[in-house]
């Protein structure tokens, strides 16, 4: 039998944990400059940090502690003579409260070409309230700016990360290969503009674990190009449901492919389980998508196929979708729907949807089955349904 490890040893083992913080290798951001007040800004701090890290050949490590740091902006550029660069933040990270000084930025946050890295712990504040109420004025604004991007990454690790009032999207994930999320939460009023949660473009590998996401639009939106991407265990609403799409507003555009969505539950959400395409044509396609043990409450549309996408009337009206989708699995779906029609399948007229699959979905309004509709769709149902398929 091992000798079991004594207090003694645990207890040297979290001195030498904590001590670990001083040792070469780990760059304390208040040690070269940031101030933890919320007002003076500490992203000339922040990138010192990231210099030393990024040009160290040994593994190193950035620290936040705790406190607001005011950040204006910061891009984190690599290659990096090392691959292990962890993020520790205990701290919040804070942008301008005037939108309009970072409001046209593509981010506020940025890593590009960056390998092995990692954030643990932390929040971003985005300050997006005041973005959000010019919006809603009618006013002539910025368009926002995202949080924290990664393109054209490989290898990052994000743990224990909340993201809050984003100015537009949270995280977006673009070029990038191998990507774990976990733990992380994100949150924005249900009235936010253009607030996704996590957006995914371009990317394969990407898995989102354990999470919870409330936001005024998609809780995961996933672009073209999207491909072995793995979602399980998230909690989304408000928000406008995990939607693959929009897809075809460009011509030649990369399909979608290998995505599973599992054990989610949407609540009060615009959408449950979606993919939306603009109506016209588009070389893009959709294949191989598992939706599998989603709960839904007080949902206005849980299951969602839309190739008819055509915001404003503008540059699509009269016009079909291109994306081709099939194969799309949806499995054990329960819950109420706050509509009449809880499963519709609006498909291309050139293209219609195929293998499509519903099996034990069971989803009520009012206490009654709920209904479904079928526009150029086909496929099978299997199981013990609480609706009345239209396939």
């Amino acid at each position: 039998m091992e000798k079991p490890i004594s207090l003694f040893t645990v207890t040297l083992l979290f001195l030498l944990f904590n001590q670990s913080l001083a040792i070469p290798g780990t760059y304390n951001i208040l040690e070269l400059g940031a101030k933890p007040d919320g007002k003076t800004d500490s992203s000339k701090s922040l990138l010192s940090a990231w210099a030393a890290a990024c040009g160290s050949t040994k593994p190193a490590a950035i620290f936040v502690p705790k406190g607001r740091y005011f950040v204006k902006q910061a891009q984190f550029l690599g290659p990096c003579k090392n691959r292990a660069i962890c993020f520790r933040i205990d701290g919040t990270l804070v942008a301008p409260s005037d939108y309009k000084a970072i409001g046209n930025a593509d981010f506020w946050l940025q890593f590009q070409r960056v390998d092995g890295v990692s954030i643990r712990g932390g929040i971003l504040d985005g300050q997006g309230t005041g973005l959000w109420g010019c919006k809603a004025s009618g006013k002539n604004c910025p368009t926002g700016t995202t949080t924290l991007g990664f393109t054209n990454s490989n290898n990052i690790a994000i743990a224990g990360l909340t993201s809050l009032n984003s100015q537009l999207f949270h995280l977006v994930f673009n070029g990038c290969n191998t990507v774990k999320l976990q733990g992380v939460k994100v949150s924005a009023a249900g009235n936010s503009p253009n607030t996704d949660g996590i957006h995914v473009q371009y990317s394969s590998g990407v898995t989102i674990l354990n999470s919870k996401i409330s936001t005024g639009d998609d809780c995961v939106s996933i672009g073209p190009g999207t491909t072995s991407l793995w979602i399980e265990n998230v909690l989304c609403g408000p928000g406008h449901g995990i939607s693959i799409g929009s897809l075809g507003k460009d011509f030649e555009e990369e399909g979608v492919q290998n995505v599973t969505v599992k054990s989610v539950t949407f609540r009060n959400t615009q959408n449950g389980a979606m993919i939306k395409s603009w109506g016209r044509p588009s070389k893009g396609f959709v294949k191989d998508v598992l939706f599998q043990h989603a709960t839904m409450i007080n949902v206005q549309n849980p299951i969602l196929i839309d190739q008819n996408y055509c915001p404003d009337n503008i540059n699509c009206p009269a016009q079909v979708s291109g994306i081709k989708i099939n194969d799309v699995t949806y499995q054990d779906i329960h819950g109420t729907s706050a509509t009449e029609i809880a499963v519709k399948f609006d498909c291309s007229k050139k293209n219609p949807c195929s293998g499509i699959r519903l099996e034990d979905v069971k989803l009520t309004y009012k206490n009654q089955p709920a209904k479904t509709s079928c526009a150029n769709a086909a496929g099978t149902t299997l199981g013990l349904l609480g609706i009345n398929s239209c396939l």
